[in-house]
């Protein structure tokens, strides 16, 4: 068994890390996998809406929006859009 380090976890957090632990009657260790687990399927599961879910906008909406703006951007003098 080794032993790692965190470093900035204040008390209280590391308490309350504690205390789930021993209320799921696990290692300390088992709960930070368990943890580390959640977190990579929820951040996986908010990139696979935002990439692959609907899109919010038509085509037809978005050449539009994009002749809008290339509108607005020469009457304000910034650069062209490719």
């Amino acid at each position: 068994m080794t032993t790692k380090t965190i470093k900035d976890v204040d008390e209280k957090a590391w308490l309350e890390f504690k205390s789930i632990a021993a209320k799921k009657k696990a290692k300390m260790g088992k709960i930070f996998e368990e943890m580390v687990d959640h977190y990579k399927d929820k951040n996986e599961n908010f990139w696979d809406n935002i990439l692959k879910g609907p899109a919010l906008l038509s085509e037809k909406e978005a050449a539009a929006m994009l002749k809008s703006v290339k509108k607005i951007r020469e009457e304000y003098g910034f650069r062209n859009l490719q």
